[in-house]
């Protein structure tokens, strides 16, 4: 099953991402896309990344895990928003 999620990440570190997006396909991140304060974005997937995004290497906690930790707010997102912050994401650095 393919979902995907943004986590708003809550914190005061300048060259920390504040949004970070993935594709999730039985529980493995496939895409991430992580977006900054100043609003540009990296992206990762199986062949390429930028920055310092990386695919998670373990299974993707749930939304509902995610929350548990202060800092980090899940939403579950639509195929499309993903693939709209991806195109910007990629198109960055095309």
């Amino acid at each position: 099953m393919r979902r995907y999620l943004r986590v708003a990440w809550i914190h005061d570190f300048d060259d920390e991402p504040v949004s970070l997006l993935s594709e999730i396909l039985n529980g493995e991140e496939v895409r991430k896309v992580e977006i900054y304060r100043d609003g540009h974005a990296d992206f990762a997937d199986a062949t390429r990344a930028t920055g310092s995004t990386q695919l998670s290497e373990t299974l993707m906690p749930s939304a509902e895990e995610i929350s548990e930790q202060e800092e980090f707010i899940p939403e579950k997102i639509e195929a499309e928003t993903f693939e709209a912050e991806w195109r910007v994401a990629t198109e960055q650095h095309g």
